[in-house]
């Protein structure tokens, strides 16, 4: 049986959260338009800098500031190569953070799609309702 879009597209970005470089929380991005990927990204810390996973995290009030999250690294990957996110479409495996969804809506992104509920900072739904952002478990 073939998997619908959005559990196609999602289990992409479970396989893009095993690249991650921090064992603290494994997650991955995918963002996409007219069913196809534009970008992935996976959390880790910043390019040149050793990964968490070996030489241990840099935490402040329990979160590791040294990883990157994997929706920032996705539209930082997109930034890099010119590729241009209005109307795309994210699919990432853990909530979003209130800093990813500001990027993200920012950058274009119009649907989020997500698997875990993890850390659901109440004010993301809030923003995503007043906005028109579609915000979705998968």
């Amino acid at each position: 049986m073939r998997p619908s879009w959005n559990d196609y597209f999602m289990q992409i970005a479970e396989v893009v959260a095993t690249r991650s470089t921090c064992d603290r929380l494994r997650t991955g991005t995918v963002l996409v338009r007219d069913k196809q990927i534009l970008s992935t990204g996976y959390n880790g810390s910043l390019s040149g800098l050793a990964h968490c996973d070996d030489v241990g995290h840099t935490l402040v009030d329990n979160h590791c500031v040294a990883t990157v999250h994997a929706e920032a690294n996705a539209v930082a990957q997109a930034a890099h190569h010119g590729i241009n996110l209005l109307g795309a479409t994210c699919y990432t495996v853990g909530y979003p953070c209130l800093a990813c969804f500001k990027l993200l809506v920012s950058s274009g992104v119009n649907a989020i799609y997500y698997k875990a509920e993890y850390n659901m900072d109440p004010l993301v739904k809030t923003l995503a309702e007043q906005l028109g952002i579609v915000l979705e478990k998968v």
